[in-house]
Formats: C-alpha cells, sequence, structure tokens
C-alpha cells in the first residue's frame, strides 16, 4: 500500500505525542478510584463532596468539549492544545497541594477546562495527519484513551503505595511538559472552517449539561428537568441559526447510533470498573489492587489496536456488535469472579472503544471532523461521568449484582443497535 506523504514517519512520532496525553487525561478520570480512602482521611469530605473531587473533572468536560472543538478550529488546533497542555500541567499542581475539600474540586474542574481544550484538538488533528491509515491511528488512540481509563487505579494505586494521594496529579506535569516542548516540532498546525461561536449556544450547552448532572447525582426531579428544558432549547436553537454549534442533522442515522452507543456503554462500563475498584480495595492494598487491574486494562489495550483488522475481517458494526456479547458476558461473570470478570469485559471492550469513536469520525463530513471529534469525546466524558454517578450509587442501594446485570441486559440492547450502525 502506498502511503501518502501526509502519513510519513513524522506522522507516526506526532500520534506517539499525541497519545501520550490522551493517555493521561483519561487515566485523571478513574485514578483517583483508589484513592478514597486517603483523600477522606486527609481532607474529611462529605460523601457527596467525594462524589464531585472523582467526577467533576469528567463533567467539566463533557459541559466544554463542544465549545472548546470549536474554538481549537478558530484559534488553530495545535495552538489550543498546547494551551491546554500548559494549564493542565498548573492545574495539577494546584490539585496535588490543595489544601481543603474545596479546593480539590476547583482544581479538579480547572483540570477539566484544561482537559477539554487538549482532547478535541488530539483526535481533529490525527483526522488531518492521517488519511489512509486513519483507523489504524484512531486505533492507537482509542488505545491510549481506553488503556488510560483502565491504568487509572493501577498508576493510582502504585503511587498511594509510596508517597500521598497528591502524587497521583503530579504524575501529569513531566508528560504535558513533552507536550510542550515536542508539539510545536512535530505536529502541524490546523485551522478549521472559520466559524463564528454563538455565545448563546456554548451557555445553553454548559447549563443543560450542569443541570442534567446535578439532577441525576442527587436524584433532583427539578434541575434534571430544567436541563432537560434547556437542552430542548439548545437543539431549537442549533437548527435555527446559521453557523451552529452542533450540527443536529449529523445526529440522524448512523452517525447517531455509534454517539447512543459510545454514551451508554461507556456509562455502565465506567460505573461497573469504580464498584470493581471499591471491591478490590475490601481486601487488597491499593497498589495489590491496582495490580489485579492490570491484566483487563492490558487486554483493552490489545483488542483496541486489533480492532482495525477484525474489523476488516467483518463490518465495522458486527465487530462492535460481537465485542458487545463478549463484554456483556463478561459482566455476568464479574459479581462471582471479579478479576475474571472485568478481564472479559475489557477484551470486547477494546474493540468498540476504537471503533465506535472511528464511525462517529468518519460519519461526518471531512470538514466536520473537529466537531464530530468533540461530540465524540463529549460521550465519552459524559458517559464515564454518567457512569459514577448513577452506577455507583444504584451500586449503593441495591448491591453490584443488580448493576452488573443491569450492565449486562444493557450491553445485550446496545449489540442490537451496533449491528444495524
Amino acid at each position: 500500500m502506498t502511503i501518502r506523504p501526509r502519513e510519513n514517519v513524522r506522522s507516526w512520532l506526532g500520534l506517539a505525542v499525541l497519545v501520550v496525553p490522551t493517555a493521561l487525561l483519561a487515566m485523571d478520570v478513574t485514578i483517583l478510584y483508589l484513592a478514597s480512602p486517603h483523600l477522606a482521611a486527609s481532607l474529611g469530605p462529605s460523601r457527596a463532596e467525594l462524589l464531585w473531587i472523582l467526577d467533576v473533572y469528567g463533567f467539566v468536560i463533557a459541559a466544554l468539549l463542544v465549545p472548546m472543538g470549536v474554538l481549537g478550529d478558530r484559534v488553530g488546533r495545535r495552538r489550543l492544545l498546547l494551551v491546554g497542555a500548559a494549564l493542565f500541567a498548573g492545574g495539577s499542581v494546584f490539585a496535588a497541594f490543595a489544601p481543603t475539600t474545596g479546593a480539590l474540586i476547583a482544581a479538579r474542574a480547572l483540570l477539566g477546562v484544561a482537559g477539554a481544550m487538549v482532547l478535541p484538538s488530539t483526535l481533529a488533528l490525527i483526522s488531518t495527519m492521517f488519511h489512509e491509515r486513519r483507523g489504524t491511528a484512531i486505533g492507537i488512540w482509542a488505545a491510549a484513551m481506553s488503556g488510560g481509563i483502565a491504568l487509572g487505579p493501577v498508576v493510582g494505586g502504585a503511587l498511594l503505595q509510596t508517597w500521598w494521594w497528591g502524587a497521583a496529579f503530579l504524575v501529569a506535569v513531566p508528560v504535558m511538559a513533552l507536550l510542550l516542548v515536542a508539539g510545536p516540532l512535530l505536529l502541524p498546525e490546523h485551522h478549521g472552517p472559520v466559524r463564528s461561536i454563538d455565545v448563546l449556544s456554548v451557555g445553553l450547552f454548559v447549563v443543560a449539561t450542569v443541570l442534567c448532572v446535578y439532577g441525576l447525582k442527587h436524584f433532583a426531579v427539578l434541575p434534571a428537568v430544567a436541563g432537560v428544558g434547556v437542552g430542548v432549547w439548545f437543539v431549537m436553537r442549533q437548527r435555527a441559526v446559521a453557523d451552529p454549534l452542533v450540527e443536529t442533522a449529523l445526529f440522524r442515522g448512523r452517525f447517531g447510533r455509534a454517539v447512543l452507543v459510545l454514551v451508554a456503554n461507556t456509562a455502565v462500563t465506567g460505573g461497573v470498573y469504580l464498584l470493581v475498584t471499591q471491591r478490590l480495595q475490601e481486601n487488597h492494598a491499593p497498589l495489590e489492587a491496582g495490580l489485579l487491574l492490570l491484566p483487563a486494562a492490558v487486554a483493552m489495550i490489545v483488542t483496541s489496536v486489533l480492532a482495525p483488522r477484525l474489523a476488516n475481517a467483518m463490518s465495522a458494526g458486527t465487530t462492535v456488535a460481537v465485542s458487545l456479547l463478549v463484554a456483556m458476558a463478561g459482566f455476568v461473570i464479574v459479581p462471582h469472579s471479579t478479576v475474571l470478570g472485568i478481564v472479559v469485559v475489557y477484551v470486547g471492550q477494546g474493540p468498540v472503544m476504537a471503533l465506535v469513536t472511528d464511525l462517529v469520525v468518519g460519519a461526518a463530513p471531512a470538514e466536520k471532523a473537529g466537531s464530530a471529534a468533540a461530540v465524540s469525546e463529549t460521550g465519552m466524558e459524559f458517559g464515564l461521568a454518567l457512569g459514577v454517578a448513577v452506577i455507583g450509587t444504584l451500586g449503593a442501594v441495591t448491591g453490584f449484582g443488580t448493576v452488573a446485570l443491569v450492565a449486562a441486559v444493557v450491553s445485550l440492547l446496545l449489540a442490537v443497535v451496533a449491528r444495524l450502525t
């Protein structure tokens, strides 16, 4: 196969520069899973405050990814990436030495803002840098994303074994420093189509996300209903303005089904993974619990990278459907054998993450790749945060077995949807 000039050695080195911070940003979602007892002892947060520490990062990213994707089109995707990297490094130091619960929550929110600058830029730049091998490049990117999520507790456990909980944040500083040095040398600058930013749309999107999330977290009906109402206003606004923040027409057909699978699957998997880490902590030290999760992380990374080959043997939709059935089997196993079950779950999750991301980006026109990338990542981040808030609370109320059963049923239903995609 002839590789186009843009897919040369520099492109692959640039991909390596992009996937490392991607893994780190994903890791920040789960790296504190094993740190909960240490945070409780050090800062004394209430249960609600502890949940905010865990998931405010993901919620802020979910609220800002789409606006930041549009901003990257205007100011340059590499430029926004580097600004976000610098802000993330500073926010990590702030979080590591936060003296109070409120300060740590604020620091995690700041990290969410920085992460929202970095993430859409990584995937949008990959779409620009690769054409013939885009599926492979996105598979590697997805492996970094899913692997970072899975490795978060492993790295967190190792750091907690030797240092204090703040070390989980300081690991980001050298990674972002590497990006700041290597990014200008290896990554091309790229501007999308010049787009005006509708400030009202940005405000509606953020408010809808925050209200819905708050309502779900606290089982508060009024904020949730208000959030849905603002969300409807947001959709109507997108149909009315000449340059919408999100192209609602993209959600018809294949694109919309892929986003649905992405959000729902990430929510149930992220929620179950949180409960698994808590379960392992009951009988194991942080490092030991993290090492028990290592096989699952490795399984997800390997199957993510192999996903494009599997899709070539079958269709992408069939591969995703089969992978979801594998994950379903893992959810059935996990209440009885935690480590084996989560390994089977993540064997199935690797191809799902890689191929659904490629389906979302590939279903959009090339000139809207940045927007599609932001929607894809918003779905993942919102799904993870939703899983922590809803599935985590459901597990506390109904028990681990019930949550695993719900996850298995959701995976089965999503397999049907994926087969049609």
